[in-house]
Formats: C-alpha cells, sequence, structure tokens
C-alpha cells in the first residue's frame, strides 16, 4: 500500500512540474500508428492501440505483412500537407503528450480505427465494429493484439503508467 501511495504522490508531483501543453498545433509527422511528431512534442494518440511498427499481421491467406508499417504509412497519409490540432489530456510515462488529434479529415483516432488499423475503446466502438464487419486494416486476417505483442516481444505497455499519469497529468 505505501508504494502505491508513493507512486501517487509521485504523479502528483511530475503533473505539477510537467504540465501538459493546452493544445499542440502544426505539421505533424507519424512515428508510428499511433504517435505523432509535432515539433519537439511527441504525441500519443488516446482511445486506440495501433499495431506496432515491427508488427506483422497474417491477411486471409495466411501470408505475412507489415502491418505496423501500413498502419503509419496511413497516418502520414492522413496528416500530409495539413495542420494537424491536439488537444492535450496528460503525459505518458514515455513522456509523450497524451491527446485527441484533428487534421483536414478529422479525429485521427476515429479515421485510424475505422480504416482497421488499431483496436480502440469505447469511444471509437461504432468506427471498430464498422472496421471489423468489412474487414478493414488489421481485420482482413489474423494479428495479435498490440498490447499482447508488444509484451511478447520484450516491450513494457505501460498502461498502468499511462493511467496513473493521465489521471494526475492534467
Amino acid at each position: 500500500m505505501a508504494t502505491l501511495v508513493a507512486i501517487a504522490l509521485l504523479a502528483v508531483v511530475a503533473a505539477l512540474f510537467w504540465p501538459p501543453p493546452a493544445a499542440l498545433s502544426g505539421q505533424a509527422r507519424a512515428v508510428d500508428g499511433d504517435t505523432l511528431r509535432i515539433g519537439d512534442s511527441r504525441v500519443r494518440l488516446v482511445g486506440l492501440d495501433a499495431v506496432e511498427l515491427d508488427q506483422n499481421c497474417r491477411d486471409a491467406s495466411g501470408a505475412e505483412w507489415p502491418c505496423g508499417r501500413e498502419a503509419r504509412s496511413f497516418l502520414d497519409r492522413l496528416i500530409e500537407k495539413t495542420t494537424t490540432t491536439c488537444a492535450a489530456d496528460g503525459h505518458d510515462r514515455y513522456r509523450r503528450v497524451l491527446a485527441r488529434c484533428r487534421a483536414a479529415r478529422g479525429d485521427l483516432g476515429e479515421q485510424l480505427v475505422r480504416a482497421g488499423w488499431a483496436v480502440a475503446e469505447l469511444e471509437y466502438g461504432l468506427a471498430l465494429a464498422e472496421a471489423r464487419l468489412n474487414g478493414r486494416g488489421i481485420w482482413a486476417g489474423r494479428f495479435d493484439d498490440p498490447a499482447d505483442w508488444r509484451r511478447s516481444h520484450g516491450a513494457d505497455d505501460g498502461d498502468f503508467w499511462s493511467w496513473l499519469m493521465g489521471l494526475f497529468g492534467r
């Protein structure tokens, strides 16, 4: 219990000295399927979890394909030659700004999920259902859930820390 209290206290102190920017706007570039860079800021889209950059999926016939790279390419196409605006919602443990972002075509998270490049939380539930029903992107075959893929490849998921920093990092 003392450890949890210490962690919570650390998160509060970090939030006080490391507040998120109110908004970010500018020319963005995709780092991976759910992370952007705007200027010096790395921005993690909230409400979804895209396949990892080095992750492969299998199509309906069982052939492997680089779905993580395709997810990044899709995000790059959404943001190219347009201004991206993000509403910050805290930081994660990797010091990325957690945010909801929009570009010329609308909400980036919704578009990623609807096109089938990410699993999602309830807020993008309709977009997720449409992608699955129509076999778009990763839903055209088989794939490992991104969180499971990270764990099986030695990458720490950080969900607890993202939640904690999001809770206290506003």
